[in-house]
C-alpha cells in the first residue's frame, strides 16, 4: 500500500500529519504530491471538496518552501472566511515541524491592522479570500507578491460562483509570470476553464472520479410528494433517521428562518445559518453544530459556503437550488474522506424534470424512494433505542449506590412488563404522534400520469413560458419579503443562473445578498432578491454594459411578469434590441 513517505514526504511533514491522523494518502494526493514534488508544472485538480486537496497541495509547498527567506513564496485563494481558516489550520500543521516557516491568514470581517501587522513580520504563505487580498495588494500596498512562487485557487469555481472574477483578475495580474499555478475545482464550468487558458500554461489536469460528477461515496435519494407535505416529509425523514447529523438547504433566508424555528418549535435538535446572522452569532451556531449540541443546521447556500463539517450523514436539498452545479458542492458536503453519505431531494412533481438534469450533470441516478409511514417510523425509533440500551456505557461507582432503592420500587413488575414500560417511557410520543398519521406518498397513478405529460411544467428540455427551463412558479409573484426583477439578458446571450448570480453580486458588490427564484427567458430574465436591497439592485445596475450593450434592470410587478408584455414593451427599446 502507498505511503506518504513512498510518495517524497519528509519527516518533519510526516510528524505534522500524523497529528492530524492521516494514515494513508487518498487518491488525489496519491496523484498530485509526486507531480508537485518532482515538476514546476502548472496543474489543474478535480475532485469533490473533503476528498484531500489541500493536503495533495499543502504538503508539496511546504516541504518546498526556503524558510530562511522571508518573502512571500506561497499565496493560496480561498472563497470564504471559513475555507481560509481551515487551510490555515492544516498548512501550520504541515509545517510545524520544519523551522522558521510562517502561514498568515487573510481574509474579511477581521481586524485589518492585525493582519498587516502579521504579514510585515514575514510570510511564507499567506491563505487569502480574494477580496481582502485585493484591498492589501491593490489599494493599500501592503504585499508584495514578486517573489510568488507558487499561486493556488483552491474551489476555484465557488469564488467565481460568488462573483469573485475582478478580485481574481486584479490580483493574478500582479502576480509574476515565471510562477506556478495550481487550480483545484469540484467542477469544471466555462468560467473556470476560461481561468484556466488565460493565467495557465499547459497545465496537467488530474481528475479524481468523472469530471463534473458528484462524490462517489454519496447516495442520492428523491421524495416526490405534494408541495403542501414538504415540511411534514422533512419531519418524517429526520424521525426515520434518529442519527442524522446533516444540513438542510433552503433556497431563501426567510425559508431557512421559518424551518429551524419550526423545527426547534416540535423539539428537534436544529438551528439556522443564514445572512442575517452577526459573525458571533454565526461562529456560535456552528461551533454548536461542530460539537455535536446540534443535529440539524438549515442553512441558505451563501451562508453554508466554505463549512468544513466532519462525518456529514446526510444533506438534505429542502427546496433544489436553481444552478446544477450548487447541488453537486451540496451533495459533496457528506461522503467525505472515504465515508458514505446520503443525499435528500424533496421534490414536486413539477420538478421531477429538474431531477433529470442533474442526474446528467453528476451522471449518477437518483433511487426515488417513498416517504416513511408512521409504522416505519415508530419500528425505526424503537429498534434505534433497543441498540442504545444495549451500548449504553454505565457508571457503576456513581450509580450502584441508587440501585437498592430503585430495585426496591420495581420488584412487583416482571421482566416483560419491566421492558415495555421502559420502551413506552422514551417510545410514547413518537406513538402517539403517528397514530393516525396519513401516508405523504402520492398515489402511483397520479404520479405517473403527471410525469408522462411532463407535469405543468412541461417536459423536460422543453420550451415553456419562460424559456427552456419551463414555468417555474404557479404565478408571478415573488415570494414573501422578495422583489422580483426584469433584466434584458437571457440564455440568448450565453447567461446561465450561475453568471446572473456573479453579475448581480459585482454590480452590488454585496455578496451576502439572498438570491431567490430565476427565470431564464430567451432574450430576458427574471430574478428575485430580498426587497431590502431593491434601491441597492437598481442603484448597482445603472449604466452598467454588458457585452456592449446597456443593462436595463426594474421591478417586475405581478401584470409586466410575462414575456408577451414585456416583449411589448421593450420591442421598440434600443437598450433591448442588443444583440440576438
Amino acid at each position: 500500500m502507498t505511503t506518504f513517505k513512498k510518495l517524497g514526504i519528509l519527516s518533519p511533514a510526516l510528524a505534522g500529519i500524523q497529528e492530524l491522523g492521516f494514515e494513508y494518502p487518498m487518491p488525489i494526493q496519491e496523484e498530485v504530491i509526486p507531480v508537485l514534488l518532482e515538476t514546476d508544472d502548472d496543474l489543474i485538480g478535480l475532485a469533490q471538496t473533503g476528498t484531500g486537496k489541500t493536503a495533495a497541495y499543502g504538503l508539496p509547498l511546504v516541504q518546498r518552501t526556503d524558510a530562511k527567506d522571508r518573502r512571500t513564496q506561497v499565496l493560496i485563494l480561498a472563497p470564504t472566511r471559513e475555507l481560509c481558516l481551515q487551510i490555515s489550520r492544516d498548512m501550520r500543521c504541515f509545517a510545524k515541524h520544519f523551522e522558521g516557516i510562517q502561514v498568515v491568514t487573510v481574509y474579511g470581517g477581521a481586524d485589518m491592522y492585525r493582519q498587516i501587522k502579521a504579514l510585515q513580520k514575514g510570510a511564507h504563505i499567506i491563505v487569502a479570500t480574494p477580496g481582502r487580498m485585493n484591498d492589501l495588494l491593490n489599494r493599500r500596498k501592503k504585499i508584495d507578491l514578486s517573489t510568488l512562487k507558487t499561486l493556488v485557487l483552491d474551489e476555484a469555481d465557488e469564488m467565481l460562483n460568488m462573483g469573485f472574477k475582478e478580485e481574481l483578475d486584479e490580483i493574478l495580474e500582479q502576480t509574476p509570470e515565471e510562477k506556478r499555478t495550481l487550480l483545484f475545482s469540484a467542477t469544471m464550468p466555462r468560467e473556470v476553464l476560461q481561468i484556466s487558458k488565460r493565467y495557465m500554461e499547459n497545465p496537467r489536469e488530474i481528475t479524481i472520479g468523472i469530471k463534473n460528477a458528484g462524490a462517489e461515496n454519496v447516495q442520492h435519494l428523491c421524495y416526490v410528494i405534494r408541495e403542501k407535505d414538504r415540511y411534514p416529509a422533512l419531519k418524517r425523514i429526520a424521525d426515520y433517521n434518529p442519527n442524522i447529523y446533516g444540513i438542510i438547504f433552503c433556497r431563501t433566508r426567510m425559508e431557512t428562518k421559518e424551518i429551524a424555528e419550526k423545527l426547534i418549535r416540535d423539539g428537534y435538535n436544529a438551528d439556522a445559518l443564514h445572512g442575517e446572522l452577526s459573525q458571533a452569532q454565526r461562529e456560535h451556531t456552528m461551533h454548536k453544530f461542530k460539537i455535536r449540541n446540534l443535529q440539524m443546521l438549515v442553512a441558505t447556500d451563501v451562508a453554508a459556503r466554505g463549512l468544513d463539517i466532519k462525518d456529514l450523514t446526510h444533506i438534505i436539498n429542502y427546496t433544489l437550488p436553481d444552478d446544477d452545479d450548487i447541488y453537486t458542492h451540496r451533495s459533496g458536503r457528506t461522503g467525505r474522506a472515504g465515508k458514505t453519505g446520503i443525499s435528500i431531494a424533496l421534490i414536486n412533481l413539477k420538478e421531477k424534470y429538474k431531477i433529470k438534469k442533474i442526474e446528467r450533470k453528476l451522471k449518477k441516478t437518483f433511487e426515488q424512494v417513498l416517504v416513511p409511514s408512521g409504522k416505519e417510523i415508530c419500528e425505526k425509533q424503537l429498534l434505534t433505542l433497543v441498540d442504545k440500551m444495549q451500548t449504553i456505557e454505565v457508571d457503576h461507582k456513581t450509580i450502584d449506590k441508587f440501585l437498592p432503592v430503585v430495585y426496591e420500587k420495581l420488584e412487583w413488575l416482571s421482566r416483560e412488563q419491566l421492558i415495555k414500560n421502559i420502551v413506552s417511557l422514551e417510545f410514547n410520543r413518537f406513538l402517539d404522534y403517528y397514530r393516525d398519521h396519513k401516508d405523504l406518498n402520492l398515489p402511483k397513478e397520479r404520479e405517473e400520469k403527471s410525469w408522462r405529460r411532463g407535469g405543468k411544467a412541461g417536459k423536460p428540455g422543453k420550451p415553456g413560458k419562460f424559456g427552456k427551463f419551463g414555468k417555474r412558479r404557479d404565478s408571478n409573484f415573488p415570494e414573501v419579503g422578495y422583489a422580483r426583477f426584469f433584466i434584458n439578458l437571457g440564455f440568448r446571450d450565453s447567461v446561465s443562473p450561475r453568471e446572473l448570480i456573479g453579475l448581480i453580486n459585482r454590480c452590488t458588490r454585496n455578496r451576502n445578498i439572498e438570491i431567490g427564484k430565476i427565470d431564464l427567458g430567451k432574450s430576458f430574465s427574471f430574478f428575485e432578491v430580498d426587497e431590502h436591497y431593491t434601491s441597492l439592485i437598481l442603484e448597482g445596475f445603472e449604466g452598467i454594459d454588458y457585452n456592449h450593450r446597456e443593462l436595463v434592470v426594474e421591478v417586475a410587478n405581478e401584470e409586466q411578469s410575462s414575456e408577451k408584455r414585456f416583449r411589448k414593451k421593450y420591442a421598440k427599446h434600443k437598450k433591448f434590441k442588443g444583440k440576438r
